[in-house]
């Protein structure tokens, strides 16, 4: 249903494709950068160029071809040129995170979940920011107990009172709806332990543990279970979702979470979960093509993770990138060891990896060709000295950063 109609999503993003037409008469040189490899947000190639021309990628092929071009040039030398990366799970209004610091560290489109909601903005020079919207939960379900910030959630107990929810956060600029099954207590979880007390030392621009983080610590076995959205209610949610063309995203940790998000038609879950869910149900689970937002770092000192990840590859599960954005452990850009947890708990390929938090993301939002180098493609770009695929650190620390066609980063001599 959501992959067959035009969306008011895509009627809402078009705003971030700007016609050549238009472009044209704006006068701006175009710019043609040059490099030893270009990953097309599907392909590694090589003796490949990408011309940009007003806010969008005009053209990609042989160097050669574009003998004749009187566009600026940016000749990258020994240099990988990538498509931006998509960030699907970030808290930057909750946490007050600088959006210009997540963009000139690779991000250069973020889905912010659980926090205020807005309209689509950006990409354009700036980082391009999607909004869930406060997240819906049960009354005292979590992330209500755990935080102080009001902005996080909407507490709803009945199927009339979660339609309008949904309807309200949709008119209000929500580009998913995110719901919360979190009854807490699981074994090495972020929002149940002390792990959040420890800043992360490579943050980039030395994103150091955030003052405005307000959780508040639980100790989980000593207090009882967080309630819990019903199945019923859930699934009123992801039926007044769908009918507006919006997936619904879901908060889970454990078995009895998942089992109501699978029951109630939830389409992704927000987190690999922490505790380890029994294969019978994450086999359940791919079967309705769910899909699963990776956050391996956020979780690393979880319990089920690696478990549930290594068996939701070997089932044949779909990944999606996203490492959590505003986590106190998570750096302000591109995660390099997110990826690598990608590579070696879920087993994935590296240009697989860079497909995951490029193409495929893009084609997930329903933005055409975001994520991309193709023609027409939104001019997001990065580019890297030597080859990620062998070192995905690189990334954390791109050399070009380049939103809509403007240059945001250039520490290129030329």
């Amino acid at each position: 249903m959501l992959g067959r109609s035009k969306t008011l999503l895509f009627l809402a993003l078009t705003v971030f494709v700007p016609s050549l037409v238009i472009a044209q008469e704006t006068g701006v040189k175009p710019l043609l950068l040059h490099a030893a490899r270009v990953f097309d947000g599907n392909n590694m190639r090589t003796n490949t160029s990408v011309l940009v021309i007003n806010g969008q990628v005009a053209q990609i092929d042989t160097r050669e071809a574009f003998k004749s071009s009187d566009a600026k040039i940016i000749d990258l030398g020994d240099a990988t040129l990538l498509p931006g990366f998509i960030e699907l799970h970030a808290h930057l209004g909750l946490q007050h995170i600088p959006a210009d610091t997540v963009l000139k560290h690779g991000i250069t489109t973020i889905r912010d979940v659980g926090g205020p909601v807005h309209q689509p903005y950006g990409g354009n020079g700036s980082l391009r920011v999607l909004t869930s919207g406060p997240i819906i939960t049960a009354p005292g379900g979590y992330p209500i107990p755990a935080w102080a910030d009001e902005s996080i959630a909407i507490a709803v107990s009945t199927e009339q009172q979660a339609r309008q929810t949904v309807r309200n956060l949709i008119d209000g600029g929500a580009v998913v709806i995110k719901v919360a099954l979190e009854p807490g207590g699981e074994t090495g979880a972020p929002w149940a332990s002390s792990h959040h007390e420890h800043g992360h030392e490579n943050q980039p621009d030395a994103g150091h543990k955030n003052p405005h983080h307000q959780l508040v610590h639980r100790d989980a076995h000593a207090k009882q279970a967080w309630p819990l959205l019903p199945e019923n209610i859930v699934k009123a949610i992801v039926d007044e979702a769908h009918k507006h063309n919006r997936r619904v995203t879901a908060h889970i940790g454990e078995e009895k979470g998942a089992k109501i998000a699978i029951n109630a038609g939830v389409d992704e879950w927000a987190h690999v979960p922490c505790d380890i869910i029994p294969e019978p149900l994450l086999k359940k689970a791919v079967a309705r093509n769910i899909k699963i937002v990776t956050t391996l770092d956020t979780l690393s000192k979880c319990s089920g993770v690696s478990h549930n990840a290594n068996t939701w590859a070997a089932l044949g599960g779909i990944f999606l990138y996203g490492a959590e954005i505003a986590h106190p452990d998570i750096p302000w850009g591109i995660d390099a060891q997110e990826l690598i947890y990608m590579m070696h708990t879920a087993k994935m390929q590296p240009l697989d990896i860079l497909r995951t938090a490029t193409s495929t993301a893009g084609q997930y939002l329903n933005i055409p060709l975001l994520g991309t180098l193709q023609s027409g493609a939104p001019a997001d770009i990065i580019a890297v000295k030597g080859d990620p695929t062998h070192d995905f650190k690189v990334l954390e620390y791109p050399d070009l950063v380049i939103s809509g066609g403007k240059i945001v980063v250039n520490n290129f001599a030329n």
